[in-house]
């Protein structure tokens, strides 16, 4: 038996940067054990699995160790193969997920815009010593959602200069770590660590812009916001806070097209 698979970089527009995702299109879904080997043998942040239904497809994604509920350059990366190289011409898609309801994304202009839903993030009043001692350095605020924690620092030097220590930020499972701060030439810069899915630095991180284009929105009392990510690969995303929804936009590029034996 075997899976077509694409590796795509998301939100750049050079191979080798940006974030790399796996992308198996299916005509059925497979047992969730294959999936996740599938995954773990493809071995990056996110290996994304697609099944189409009608009009719109299924979708779902996967670290190297588990599924998880909303991925933002694995949707883009999904996106693209449908948009550029199964169905080139295609204008719009829509998929279906399990747990973040319909995401579609719709050509604009030389991006793929993504519309996402917003994630407000609330004053986290007592951040975890596992938190504070991992990142090493204190940060001027902290909010948080269900699943991430968001320390906000002062400059984009302060990020760039993190050195996390995994093992502590391990244990705040399940939650992840972004830390965030204003741009010189941006809006908002930003990192993310989630050791315990097998990430110890995402490249690029869309969903966590499903929070932090609503703060950052806020504090700079801007609707649309130009955002990068400061990781090693470093990438771009463009965002527009709407109400509940956030449009996250970005390039990407294929660098990857075969099959995998199973």
């Amino acid at each position: 038996m075997s899976l077509p698979v694409f590796h795509v970089d998301a939100f750049t527009t050079s191979p080798f940067a940006g974030n790399p995702a796996a992308v198996c299109p299916l005509v059925e879904w497979l047992d969730d054990d294959l999936l996740r080997s599938v995954a773990a043998e493809n071995n990056l942040s996110e290996t994304a699995y697609f099944v189409p239904r009608g009009e719109h497809y299924d979708l779902r994604w996967f670290t190297p160790s588990c599924e998880v509920k909303l991925c933002g350059h694995a949707t883009l990366a999904s996106a693209f193969v449908l948009m550029q190289v199964l169905a080139h011409g295609l204008e719009r898609v829509r998929f279906e997920t399990r747990f973040s309801g319909a995401l579609t994304v719709a050509r604009d202009g030389d991006l793929l815009a993504m519309d996402f839903p917003a994630l407000d993030p609330w004053p986290c009043l007592d951040p975890p010593a596992a938190l504070l001692g991992g990142l090493g350095k204190t940060p001027a605020e902290v909010i948080q959602i269900e699943d991430n924690y968001f320390a906000v620092y002062g400059s984009e030097e302060d990020v760039s200069s993190i050195r996390p220590d995994l093992r502590m930020l391990e244990e705040l499972h399940p939650a992840g770590v972004a830390i965030t701060a204003p741009g010189k030439d941006v809006d908002f810069v930003s990192r993310y660590f989630a050791p315990s899915y097998g990430i110890p630095e995402d490249p690029v991180t869309g969903s966590t812009h499903c929070s932090l284009a609503p703060y950052w929105g806020r504090r700079l009392d801007k609707a649309s916001l130009h955002a990068r990510q400061v990781s090693e690969r470093g990438g771009e995303l463009w965002c527009e806070v709407k109400g509940e929804r956030v449009i996250l936009k970005g390039h990407a590029v294929l660098t990857l097209r075969g099959e995998l034996l199973i």
